[in-house]
Order: C-alpha cells, then structure tokens, then sequence
C-alpha cells in the first residue's frame, strides 16, 4: 500500500487577488470621480464689466459656456456668494465657472 499524501491546499493566493481587486476598484472609482469633477467645474474666460454688489449680479463678456451650451457673449450672472462676488473687479481678466442654481445662471466659482 502506497503512504498517506496529504495535499495541503494553500489559499494565500485568493488573498492577494482580492487586495489587487479592491485596489483596482478604488483606483477605478478615484478616476471616474476625479474626472467627473473635472467636466463638472469647466472653467471659462470673461472680463468682468459690471459688479452690482447689492444685487449680488455681475455683468461678463464671455467666451463660450460649454457645459451650458451657451455662445460668447455678455450677460449678467447672480452671485450668491459673497467671497466671490468681492473678487470680481471691473476690467479684470477672470475665469469663472457658471451653473444654473434655481432657474437662475450663477457664478459658482472664479480663479
């Protein structure tokens, strides 16, 4: 009669993979978000003609808004934000992000 084989089975191989796998996972889900922020904050350039501080609306001659499909042009935008609204000087070169906050076309960020 043959011995006694005793196969030890190893499963350290499944634990590797699996920390491959959630790596490969978070690494997917930073890149999906990164570049969602990316589109989500587009940039435009703009001179600034006019700030109503009271009306917390400012006027700017802008290049075209793509995320709001929108040719160049000028137009006012509100501005809800204070912090913002005090960056915005007239005849300065800026470049703004616009979005559509209750019906209404706002300035949501200025660098």
């Amino acid at each position: 009669m043959h011995g006694d084989v005793t196969v030890a089975r190893s499963d350290h191989r499944k634990e590797p993979n699996m920390k491959c796998l959630i790596k490969l996972t978070l690494a997917t889900a930073l890149a999906v978000g990164t570049a969602y922020g990316a589109l989500a904050q587009e940039f435009t350039k703009a001179t600034v003609k006019k700030v109503d501080v009271k009306a917390k609306k400012v006027t700017l001659i802008h290049e075209e808004l793509k995320s709001l499909e929108m040719p160049a042009m000028t137009m006012v935008f509100r501005v809800q934000d204070d912090a913002i609204l005090e960056k915005l000087k007239e005849g300065a070169n800026v470049e703004f992000a616009a979005e559509r906050v209750n019906g209404k076309l706002t300035v949501t960020e200025v660098k």
